[in-house]
């Protein structure tokens, strides 16, 4: 038992060691080329090295709270997720079932196609002045914009993967004389929900891109606010670190609905 568990251990090890190196790799390159730009006497880009000392009590100290806008890229961050996180899962809720409706009824299809084809290609700052005319305040404007902006690939993959169940699924069903609701939990849900999570992780990312957009003309904090405002002060470190902390935050939300979706599929 110990052999297998050293083995296991040993195995999980080498796996990570042989992703971390391209990546490692990936990094240092593009760190060498953000310093060759930035020795360019021509381009106001600071180098990695600068961005390290113009920030340096930022980066070890995130979590400071001094009230007001005066408070560690922690609680901005939080800010920004709070958001994202009730807009997303309205999203969520709603595109999943409108997805389901729009693919089992034609009627309903071709009534909502129109609509999402007209607004699906709206770009999210596109939004920010009509919300503003109908919610008045920037927080319930802010998470307008991204439910809106985060709906539609929830909706179109929802509804791809209820039109592609194998016809031998419904067969089944008809056989078993399965009712509306076990129809649904063992033959609808369980088919559609590899489908359901791409809609999911690529909303995911457009809500992070949503909220940015959002705060950087809405808000008074969050992340999006800490951009402009290093902006009017022209600190590009802040921005720099502003822009690491986003990448970041991204990797990981995505990394955990992939986690999410490994986890609940059915795999084959």
């Amino acid at each position: 038992m110990l052999i297998n568990t050293k083995n296991d251990i040993y195995h999980a090890f080498h796996k990570q060691y042989k992703e971390i190196i391209p990546s490692a790799f990936g990094i240092i390159i593009l760190l060498i080329v953000w310093y060759l730009i930035s020795l360019n006497p021509e381009t106001s880009l600071p180098s990695p090295f600068k961005v390290i000392t113009d920030t340096w009590d930022l980066i070890i100290d995130p979590f400071f709270n001094k009230g007001g806008n005066n408070k560690g890229l922690f609680w901005l961050v939080l800010d920004s997720l709070g958001r994202v996180i009730f807009g997303y899962s309205l999203a969520a809720i709603v595109g999943i079932l409108v997805g389901f409706i729009i693919s089992l009824n034609k009627f309903t299809r071709l009534a909502f196609d129109p609509i999402i084809q007209l607004l699906r290609p709206v770009a999210p700052l596109a939004w920010l002045p009509l919300a503003q005319a109908i919610f008045l305040k920037p927080d319930p404007s802010a998470i307008f914009v991204i439910f809106i902006t985060a709906i539609w690939p929830i909706i179109l993959n929802t509804a791809l993967g209820v039109q592609l169940i194998p016809r031998d699924y419904t067969n089944v069903s008809k056989i078993l004389e399965f009712t509306i609701f076990e129809n649904f939990f063992k033959i609808l849900l369980p088919a559609t929900l590899p489908y359901i999570f791409t809609g999911l992780r690529i909303a995911l990312g457009l809500s992070w891109l949503a909220v940015v957009a959002s705060e950087m003309l809405l808000s008074y904090d969050g992340i999006g606010f800490f951009i402009v405002n290093a902006y009017n002060n022209s600190d590009i470190s802040e921005i720099i670190l502003a822009i690491i902390y986003l990448g970041g935050v991204g990797l990981i939300l995505d990394k955990m609905m992939a986690y999410l979706s490994f986890k609940l599929t059915p795999q084959e």
